[in-house]
């Protein structure tokens, strides 16, 4: 438990103070209530300010962690033919700016997402703080006649951040809330774009596409993912997020049927091919 605890980067009682008094000091409150959130997260401790105010603290540890990850993912990348494009910011106050940033970005271009408030260090740690949302279900949290209506939101979404030159490069089912029957979509990641804005932004949508059907298909099942993601790409998007299926499949985050997947793709791409 105690290397759990390190590995994750926790900060100590005494640093979550200081950034808590710093907060109350911000936002002009003489006192504050702070919750912590369970959460199983390797990147940052979450807690809830005021029930007003979502809180990530991003510690040193958080920061090498991600470096890590980071690593791991553009590895898998070159395994699948293509230049990496997950990037990491070297300290923890750049990686909770560029969270802060990303999220404005998604809001922008008319993707829901929470209110982003600022991003500040206290202490050597990034502090991130987000509106807070009290009342929401996780997109597999509901029942599955609800989670195949959604499913075309999804890919909604994730077409409009695509049309805009936006990646989040890390979409799974915790990270699509859904909140007074609507998508909001959380935590997105840094991917790099080279400067032409070509080959690795192309794989990083066809791996957003991957991401999403690996997320939907434990749901909803193989065909109605497919057929979701076709309201919103066509059968040559898929083929492309088809290569990336097998990198996604041995994260531990992903569990899915990668081979029902592979196969409704390219019934459907054969389909497609058939009636031109």
């Amino acid at each position: 438990m105690e290397l759990r605890r390190v590995v994750r980067g926790s900060p100590d009682w005494e640093r979550i103070e200081t950034v808590v008094r710093e907060l109350a000091e911000r936002y002009d409150r003489e006192s504050v209530h702070v919750r912590f959130l369970d959460a199983d997260n390797w990147l940052s401790t979450p807690l809830v300010l005021d029930g007003e105010y979502f809180v990530k603290l991003v510690t040193e540890q958080n920061s090498l962690v991600h470096a890590l990850f980071t690593a791991t993912r553009n590895l898998g990348a070159f395994s699948s033919g293509t230049e990496g494009f997950f990037g990491h910011y070297g300290t923890p106050y750049q990686m909770a700016e560029h969270e802060l940033e990303a999220t404005e970005r998604l809001r922008e271009v008319g993707v829901n997402a929470p209110e982003p408030i600022e991003a500040l260090e206290v202490e050597g740690m990034g502090v991130l703080v987000m509106e807070y949302i009290p009342a929401f279900d996780t997109l597999d949290e509901l029942d599955e006649a609800r989670e195949r209506e959604l499913a075309p939101d999804v890919f909604a979404a994730l077409r409009r951040m695509h049309d805009h030159g936006l990646a989040h490069g890390d979409l799974r089912a915790e990270n699509v809330l859904v909140v007074d029957g609507e998508i909001y979509v959380i935590d997105a990641t840094n991917v790099r774009e080279d400067e032409s804005g070509g080959a690795t932004m192309a794989a990083a949508r066809s791996y957003d596409l991957a991401c999403a059907l690996a997320a939907l298909e434990p749901l909803i099942g193989a065909k109605a993912a497919v057929g979701a993601a076709l309201e919103h790409y066509d059968e040559s998007e898929l083929l492309a997020a088809r290569e990336f299926l097998d990198f996604v499949s041995v994260r531990p985050d992903h569990t899915f049927a990668a081979t029902a997947l592979k196969g409704e793709i390219e019934t459907r791409a054969g389909e497609a091919e058939r009636g031109r």
